[in-house]
């Protein structure tokens, strides 16, 4: 099993990494983060453990029995992955962002699933 810096290392190797954090969905704070560009990522992370918890929220007043397999976010220049962690008994999720232009989002996805497989909570 890989630490949680081990994990986001795996994830900062992809061709367009900008920033990847691993985020208590409860709180919002992040557990670790990697950051190559100057991003704010408390302040995104926060931000996303909204939309990871709106989402949840909604599913649950539709009734519908499912989980998030990932949230993709398409801004003009970059792509925003957030992946809850489906492993661990914590309500955890990694949060990725990615130049779009640079970026294989197909890839970028099956790497955080690896990360978030081999990482230890």
């Amino acid at each position: 099993m890989a630490s949680i810096q081990e994990s986001l290392k795996q994830i900062s190797a992809l061709d367009g990494f900008i920033a990847a954090a691993l985020v208590d969905s409860s709180s919002g704070m992040t557990m670790g983060q990697i950051n190559a560009n100057g991003i704010d990522l408390d302040t995104a992370a926060a931000g996303s453990s909204d939309v990871v918890r709106s989402k949840r929220r909604m599913m649950s007043q539709l009734g519908m029995d499912d989980d998030i397999e990932d949230i993709l976010i398409t801004l003009g220049n970059q792509y925003h992955v957030i992946r809850p962690a489906s492993h661990s008994d914590m309500d955890v999720f990694f949060y990725v962002v990615l130049d779009r232009e640079r970026a294989n989002l197909a890839l970028a996805r099956v790497k955080v699933l690896q990360a978030e497989k081999s990482a230890e909570f």
